[in-house]
């Protein structure tokens, strides 16, 4: 299928490796103009070059900080100078430190709002006059699917990220008359260093190793696998397309199966 993103300017933010990086490439495959940024210059400019170098597309990475308003917009700024419109934009961003609810302290809540969903609020904010000056534009945003079934160490992520999807799905129907779309994708187990990590947590509270907090999890999966972030990446890809046109307001599942909710 041609996804019709030839020439077009996707900014990825987070990209610097695992869901973001898969799904900066996979764009570059179809034909965009990337724009990709994260925390580390040097991290960044090397995913810059690797991605253009497999694909021949046009990618620069630039450094931002999600929590800052100030970078956010300069990476915004940036983009339209280096590459001109913006079509689509993946919001994305690490996510906050999991833990119980009595160990985090009011500043623990206000970094988390920040770097969730306020990224969240100032990317698309940015972005949003040049997608009504094109006519056209695909926003997708990298929740997780504890906005459905609450994970139980990522308190804050449950709850940052469900506001997340709250927003897209409202600005779905806000400018859909705009014929710019907002979708939400939920990583289920997705095989990237954001999930070893966290096993290492799960492995320690268990006494466990991480290889056998692995092993319990494909186990339970229909699929009896993680995901990989390549897989994510194509249903990314799509989404933001125009071969995606008439899907707004969707929160898909990117999960192996893993969710036994219908809806």
């Amino acid at each position: 299928m041609d996804l019709q993103l030839q020439g077009k300017t996707v900014m990825v933010a987070a990209a610097s490796k695992g869901i973001g990086y898969a799904i900066a490439l996979q764009c570059a495959r179809e034909g965009a103009n990337v724009s990709i940024a994260s925390r580390d210059p040097a991290v960044i400019t090397a995913a810059a070059e690797q991605i253009a170098e497999q694909t021949g597309a046009r990618v620069q990475g630039y450094c931002f900080d999600a929590k800052s308003a100030d970078s956010i917009n300069a990476w915004v700024q940036a983009t339209l100078t280096d590459f001109g419109p913006i079509y689509g934009l993946v919001v994305n961003a690490g996510g906050p430190p999991p833990g119980q609810f009595q160990q985090f302290s009011d500043a623990d809540w206000q970094a988390a709002f920040e770097l969730t969903l306020m990224s969240a609020v100032r990317l698309i904010r940015g972005v949003l006059p040049s997608m009504q000056s094109l006519g056209s534009g695909s926003v997708v945003a990298v929740t997780s699917s504890s906005v459905k079934e609450p994970i139980d160490i990522l308190l804050l992520s449950n709850v940052m990220r469900s506001g997340v999807t709250s927003l897209l799905k409202s600005l779905s129907q806000q400018y859909a008359a705009d014929n710019i779309r907002f979708n939400n994708l939920m990583p289920g187990l997705i095989n990237t260093d954001r999930l070893k990590g966290l096993n290492v947590k799960r492995a320690q509270v268990l006494n466990i190793s991480a290889d056998a907090v692995k092993q319990q999890q494909e186990a339970e999966l229909p699929m009896r696998r993680y995901g990989e972030p390549q897989e994510f990446a194509n249903a990314a890809a799509f989404l933001l397309s125009p071969a995606a046109s008439y899907i707004t307001g969707v929160t898909l599942a990117i999960d192996g199966g893993k969710m036994k909710t219908v809806w």
